[in-house]
């Protein structure tokens, strides 16, 4: 199994990905993922302000937090940008958001790319996918092995 994740994949997929990734189910392939690990509840005081509470962090069944660094993939794979999103389409990612919470180990993300083209041709990560899948290409990450698991979401 292969999943894909790039700087749009956030919260729950993330914890899907890394769990998958941690018991060595899929190779993950793409960009690192967003990085929202937590729950947030804002709690208001009256006309003049609120308290942010944090009331869960996410962590992958390895015991790593998923805040502020994301998922790495096993496999990293640019997608190609059209010329009029050249520069523009990057994304901050948690970690770049004012006011996030730290990464517990430090090691924070900084986004990575989100642009998924709509034309399917186009599309290396799902291309690339498909051809590791139907055995056209190979890679040392896939599929995923005991040997791969030291590696996973550090």
């Amino acid at each position: 199994m292969i999943v894909l994740v790039n700087g749009g994949s956030a919260s729950a997929s993330e914890i899907v990905a890394g769990a998958l990734q941690d018991h060595r189910r899929a190779t993950i392939l793409g960009t690192r993922s967003f990085g929202k690990g937590s729950v947030q509840t804002i709690i208001p005081l009256g006309a003049n302000g609120a308290i942010r509470l944090t009331t869960a962090r996410y962590y992958t069944p390895s015991g790593n937090s998923i805040q502020a660094k994301g998922i790495r993939p096993d496999i990293v794979s640019l997608q190609e940008l059209p010329d009029e999103l050249k520069g523009r389409a990057e994304t901050k990612g948690e970690a770049g958001l004012r006011g996030h919470l730290q990464a517990e180990e430090g090691d924070e993300g900084s986004g990575s790319q989100a642009y998924v083209p709509q034309d399917k041709d186009k599309d290396v990560q799902l291309n690339l996918a498909k051809a590791l899948l139907r055995g056209e290409k190979t890679d040392a990450a896939f599929p995923p092995s005991a040997d791969s698991a030291a590696n996973t979401s550090k």
